[in-house]
């Protein structure tokens, strides 16, 4: 039986009021008028972020892949979340060899996924092979301290400032920021919110 391990989102088993579900449903959501081709879920978890997109994206869509490491997780999805177009694979976000396995992408989503990451160099550097020319990444992750520095939460390796997180994606063409806070995900410009604990960004190649 797959269990909850403190961050893992598993909608069945969580209250709908849940705000940790709330903000990765969200997500999920927003990144839905940007979904097109061929996409990839790096790190899906247990798969219903790629069955959102799958089920609201559909005539859009070749296919969506979910990538993640942990083999219940993946097992689950299959037998939880299919869906005709989507499919769950077991690997490593950060192996060398996946844009060679894998192909080219048009859309890479990876949400909360970074801050659990030692090595996220090649992290960013597996993303950025596995996107087609023209392709866009949507990525989130929640601020803090900065790199190298102690967090609250003991699942993630450190948690960038908002300085940190804008400079990773200075390889791409164009990138656009955004603030989340709850479920409301809105622009940095004009942006009204008191505290911006989760950073969102939509970076083309």
């Amino acid at each position: 039986m797959l269990k909850d391990t403190g961050e893992r989102v598993i909608p069945e088993k969580m209250d709908i009021t849940n705000e940790l579900l709330i903000e990765h449903i969200a997500r999920y959501h927003f990144s839905v008028p940007h979904v097109h081709g061929k996409v990839l879920d790096f790190a899906t978890g247990v798969g219903y972020g790629a069955h959102v997109v799958a089920k609201k994206c559909k005539h859009n869509l070749e296919e969506i892949i979910g990538v993640d490491i942990d083999p219940k997780a993946i097992q689950y999805a299959k037998t939880t979340y299919y869906h005709p177009l989507s499919k769950y694979m077991l690997a490593d976000v950060t192996d060398l060899a996946l844009p060679d396995q894998l192909g080219t992408f048009d859309v890479i989503l990876s949400f909360e996924t970074i801050e659990h990451i030692e090595n996220e160099d090649q992290f960013m550097e597996n993303i950025y092979h596995l996107l087609k020319p023209g392709g866009s990444l949507i990525l989130s992750t929640p601020f803090g301290a900065g790199k190298g520095k102690p967090c609250s939460s003991p699942f993630h390796v450190h948690q960038m400032t908002e300085n940190e997180f804008s400079s990773m994606f200075d390889q791409f063409k164009k990138k656009r920021f955004f603030y989340q806070k709850g479920a409301l995900i809105e622009p940095i410009e004009g942006s009204q919110m008191d505290r911006r604990p989760l950073g969102v960004v939509i970076a083309s190649k």
